[in-house]
C-alpha cells in the first residue's frame, strides 16, 4: 500500500515545521472524510491539512487509492484492539463479527470501501488469521475454515454496509411515518398475512445483523467436526 516503508522515505519537514508520517497522513485524511457536510478528501486539501505541498503525499502512498485502503487497514487495526481468542471458538468469532460490525458504523463513510476492497495491509491478514484459526481450532478442514470464514465475514460486512446508511432525521422521520401509516391500513383480505403480524412489522426496519449473526454462529456450531 505504501510507496516505501515509511523508515526509508527521507522525512523532510513540510513549510510549517512538521516531520510527516504515514500514521499522520492517515489521521488527516480521516478528519477529511469524516468531516462535517460530507468527504472533503483530495490530495490538495490533505496537503493543506498537514500543512505540506500536497506532491509530498506521494512520498508516502503511490495514489490516494492506496491511502484509503491504508485507511481501511487502519481501521480494521483498531477494531482488533484488546482482542484476544479465548478457548470457546464460537464466543471468539461472535465477537470478532460484533467488532467488525461496530467499527463499520463508527465510520460509515467508509463502509463501501471496507466491505468490497481488499487492502492486503498487516491488520486485514490479522483478522483473516485469527478468524480461520478459530475455525481450525474447532476441527474443521483447511477448505472449509477459509469457505465458512468468508461466508462469515462477508455477512458481517454487508449487514453493516446496510445499517451505516446515512439517512437525515428529516429522511428517518418521513420513512416511519411512511411505514406505520402503511402497516395501520393494510387490507386483511389483500394482504392477510401481514394483517395478522401487523403489530411486529415494525421490526422490518430494526438491524438484521444480531439475528443474522445468531444463526451463523448456530449453523457452525452444528456444521463442527463432532458436533451433537
Amino acid at each position: 500500500m505504501a510507496r516505501v516503508g515509511s523508515e526509508r522515505v527521507r522525512r523532510r519537514p513540510t513549510r510549517a515545521g512538521v516531520v510527516l508520517d504515514p500514521n499522520m497522513i492517515i489521521d488527516a485524511a480521516l478528519r477529511l472524510i469524516e468531516a462535517p457536510g460530507g468527504n472533503a478528501l483530495t490530495v490538495r486539501r490533505l496537503g493543506v491539512e498537514l500543512g505540506a505541498d500536497p506532491s509530498a503525499i506521494y512520498r508516502y502512498f503511490r495514489d490516494l487509492d492506496a491511502l484509503l485502503l491504508a485507511i481501511a487497514d487502519r481501521l480494521i487495526g483498531d477494531s482488533l484492539a484488546g482482542f484476544e481468542a479465548g478457548p470457546d471458538w464460537l464466543v471468539s468469532l461472535r465477537e470478532l463479527g460484533e467488532r467488525v460490525h461496530r467499527s463499520m458504523l463508527k465510520h460509515p463513510r467508509l463502509v463501501q470501501l471496507r466491505s468490497t476492497r481488499f487492502t492486503a495491509g498487516p491488520n486485514e491478514l490479522r483478522a483473516d488469521d485469527i478468524g480461520i484459526g478459530l475455525l481450525l481450532s474447532a476441527g474443521f478442514a483447511g477448505s472449509d475454515a477459509v469457505r465458512h470464514f468468508r461466508d462469515f465475514i462477508d455477512t458481517a460486512l454487508a449487514l453493516a454496509t446496510m445499517d451505516a446508511a446515512e439517512l437525515t432525521p428529516s429522511q428517518q422521520q418521513t420513512e416511519d411515518r411512511a411505514l406505520a401509516a402503511a402497516y395501520a391500513s393494510l387490507p386483511a383480505e389483500e394482504y392477510p398475512h401481514l394483517a395478522a403480524v401487523r403489530g411486529d412489522l415494525p421490526q422490518v426496519t430494526a438491524s438484521a445483523f444480531p439475528g443474522v449473526l445468531d444463526k451463523l454462529i448456530d449453523a457452525l456450531s452444528r456444521a463442527a467436526p463432532g458436533a451433537g
